[in-house]
């Protein structure tokens, strides 16, 4: 059967009137469509709300990096962070999972969408999508319907905000909004969740195994299906593998490692500041700290060691970090555990007011020797010192005579405390601890009387450190401050810088104990100056630990104030202190000042250490600061002339520790030397007559004959005396009751001082077999 040709002749249609017209129509709507097109693509658009993420607040340290942050008003855990804090890995795998060409395509991939259409038709259902990121984050600002119209929606604004954002912005933004699962929004929040670690620290199986939840978040959540997560991790990676994104060696190792996703908490370290910095934050708001998150984890893991190590016998703790020069906080740390503290660790120890001990010691040093009433090197009487209701004692119970009050504030000793402080009042010492805002002590001075530098008051923690920090700073005060964002204050001097470089003298110590690094080797000790405090019935042990560079401020008790025999300041909160600051990297600048400037040699008494009068006949330099006008000199020794008119020299001290002041002596003056009769001296003066001065002794091997038990010429007297050897304490005695003396080889030196101030030395030697003089 023949068919039938039918030709159309394709000229004459066209020619005809109809058919013009109809494509005039057909040219006009597509160019008026081009047109749309267009003025659609060039119409404003803000790109803003696409790329932005609703955060959630967060505190980051003075490196950026997270300490603490809390859900977003969504209830959301996401933590928005730059394109370049993402592990490389998880950018390549979700490039490789979700949009292979997204550095190709204009926001649209054409490619992908006829794959996909031509999937889904051959398999009579959706089986395959080809939406962008660009698509993606277009769906989740705008929330279009699931329909033909609103994915044409997604596509043409797609295309617009392609033309107004760059790749890497578009990668970012998506890689902070994308959903992994329960109310993780953002890469950083889960990698923080599953892995307990940033975005930028994933491994290639953690990013794979990440990278391949966004499509499909609740069903392949990996802590309630780990197997449907890992098939969905081994997918992406053998898409990076296909992409040529990785080796086949690094695939099969990933392929091999097993879903290590688990439950972990985000960091909430320093919690108390961070509580302070995100009540009421807004979502988005970032607070940036000065604290750094390596200190801050260092110092708050050895407070908890610490206390653990003490066994119920403090159940708290607390500790502050500060860069000296400038009173930022580099470590908060407010109680133990921030959730499980006994008393409650929801409470900031740090800003607790408690009893500060000896603390205040340095303050009220600081402050006589300010007001031209105290020298470092003059010395201060550690006797019995007795008000009436009132009488100081030392920590150990003992007394021991005269002492430089360098170091008697080293020594941290009670009575020469109190004995400056009565000299220059409380007014004043209250003065110079306000100039520093210490705001608990808002009572006039009689409410605390002489007991104030004992710790008869109360302070904090947070007072204490900013108050060290002065001192370090070399007499500058600054504010402690801990948000970033607080401008700088200019210090406000408290002490004349000479002063603060005395304070370094007086309270430089070497650390307690060992440091060794890593490898065992033993490190440089860093140079330090300590003040340890204890509160009355030992309910607190404190700690203030500084040099140019750093500030470390410990307190150690309870909260309900239950008193412990182990809370000391040097047994418990010294040792902690040590244990922080000798971990603390090395900062800016030099670790201890520059005397030169501020302190200036001057000749002192070697007996009083007062500048020297001129009557001193032995005298030493020593460094005192430049701002002192000397005028108070030496009064124990003084010039006096007998009947015949030789001249000779006194030396007289005070009786008692009431009202020391050896610029001003009343009391009664003991002959030291004549002119013309060298060595003359009252009946009643103080002579050691055993061991001979300059003797020498020789063990012979009995036991009965290592032992000596001196004598004076005040025996008979009933005078209690104060013991001596090599420069340390030995024992008091009375009534010719001496200490015996151990003879042990070697040179010793042997001296005693009455309780009025009479003191008398000799030096002798010990030695095996007798010496022999040619």
């Amino acid at each position: 059967m023949k068919l039938a040709t039918i030709t159309i002749n394709w000229r004459a249609v066209c020619a005809k009137a109809p058919f013009q017209r109809w494509m005039r129509r057909f040219a006009l709507a597509t160019v008026a469509a081009g047109a749309m097109a267009a003025l659609g693509m060039l119409w404003p658009m803000n790109p803003a709300p696409y790329l932005a993420s609703k955060g959630s607040p967060q505190m980051l340290d003075a490196m950026g990096r997270l300490l603490a942050a809390r859900p977003n008003s969504e209830e959301q855990w996401q933590l928005p962070v730059k394109l370049g804090a993402v592990s490389p890995w998880l950018i390549e795998a979700t490039l490789a999972a979700e949009d292979q060409r997204f550095r190709e395509h204009w926001g649209v991939d054409f490619i992908a969408a006829g794959r996909a259409a031509w999937q889904n038709l051959r398999g009579g259902r959706i089986v395959s999508g080809a939406s962008t990121l660009t698509m993606q984050l277009v769906k989740w600002r705008e929330r279009n319907p699931r329909t033909l119209a609103g994915k044409a929606r997604q596509a043409w604004q797609a295309l617009r905000l392609e033309r107004r954002a760059d790749k890497d912005a578009l990668l970012q933004a998506y890689l902070n909004s994308a959903p992994y699962g329960m109310n993780l929004v953002g890469c950083e929040a889960a990698a923080r969740r599953y892995f307990g670690k940033p975005a930028r620290e994933l491994t290639l199986d953690e990013a794979a195994l990440l990278a391949g939840l966004p499509c499909s978040p609740n069903s392949l959540m990996p802590l309630k299906h780990p197997e449907r997560a890992r098939e969905r991790r081994d997918y992406v990676l053998r898409r990076m593998l296909e992409d040529g994104r990785i080796g086949a060696a690094e695939c099969d190792r990933a392929l091999e490692r097993p879903v290590d996703a688990a439950w972990r908490e985000f960091p909430f370290d320093a919690p108390h500041l961070a509580q302070r910095a995100l009540t009421g934050a807004k979502d988005g708001a970032t607070v940036r700290v000065t604290l750094r998150e390596d200190v801050q984890r260092m110092t708050q893991d050895y407070l908890k060691r610490r206390v653990a190590g003490l066994q119920g016998e403090a159940g708290n703790g607390a500790c502050i970090v500060l860069d000296a020069q400038s009173a930022k906080a580099l470590a908060w740390c407010g109680s133990v555990d921030f959730f499980n503290t006994p008393g409650g660790g929801q409470v900031d120890a740090c800003r607790a007011a408690r009893s500060p001990g000896s603390t205040l010691k340095p303050f009220v040093y600081a402050a006589a020797i300010d007001r031209q009433r105290l020298y470092p090197t003059e010395m201060l009487m550690d006797a019995r010192l007795d008000f009436g209701l009132y009488e100081p004692e030392n920590y150990d119970g003992e007394h021991h005579g005269r002492v430089a009050a360098d170091e008697a504030l080293r020594e941290s000793l009670n009575v020469p405390a109190v004995i400056v402080l009565e000299r220059i009042g409380t007014d004043a010492a209250l003065e110079t601890l306000r100039k520093m805002h210490f705001g608990a002590l808002d009572q006039p001075a009689e409410h605390y009387g002489l007991g104030l530098v004992l710790g008869g008051c109360e302070t904090t923690l947070e007072n204490l450190a900013g108050g060290y920090a002065m001192i370090a700073a070399e007499g500058a005060w600054r504010p402690l401050r801990w948000r970033a964002d607080e401008p700088a204050a200019l210090g406000a001097r408290v002490l004349h810088r000479g002063v603060a470089l005395a304070l370094f003298q007086m309270l430089e110590q070497p650390l307690p104990g060992e440091f060794t690094d890593s490898s065992g080797t033993l490190s440089r000790e860093p140079r330090i100056c300590w003040k340890t405090g204890t509160s009355a019935n030992h309910r607190d042990a404190w700690c203030l630990m500084f040099n140019r560079r750093y500030v470390v401020g410990v307190w150690l008790g309870n909260n309900d104030g239950r008193p412990s025999e182990a809370l000391n300041g040097a047994g418990a909160a010294l040792p902690l202190a040590a244990e922080i600051f000798r971990r603390l990297p090395p900062g800016a600048g030099t670790e201890w000042p520059e005397f030169q400037e501020g302190l200036r040699l001057t000749q002192v008494c070697a007996q009083s250490g007062l500048p020297a009068g001129p009557w001193c006949r032995h005298t030493r330099e020593a460094q005192l600061p430049r701002e002192l006008f000397l005028n108070r000199v030496c009064d124990v020794h003084k010039g006096a002339t007998r009947p015949n008119g030789e001249t000779y020299v006194t030396e007289q001290w005070p009786s008692g520790a009431r009202g020391w002041d050896l610029a001003n002596v009343r009391s009664r003056a003991y002959a030291l030397t004549a002119t013309a009769n060298e060595g003359e001296r009252g009946a009643t003066d103080l002579r050691i007559y055993a061991p001979a001065d300059r003797g020498e002794y020789v063990l012979l091997g009995a036991a009965r004959e290592r032992e000596l038990r001196p004598r004076t010429s005040l025996d008979d007297h009933g005078i209690e005396l104060f013991w001596y050897l090599d420069g340390c304490f030995l024992a008091r005695s009375q009534d010719g009751n001496g200490p015996l003396i151990a003879l042990t080889p070697g040179d010793h030196r042997l001296a005693c001082m009455s309780g009025d101030g009479r003191m008398a030395a000799v030096a002798y030697r010990v030695s095996t077999t007798a010496s022999r003089t040619d």
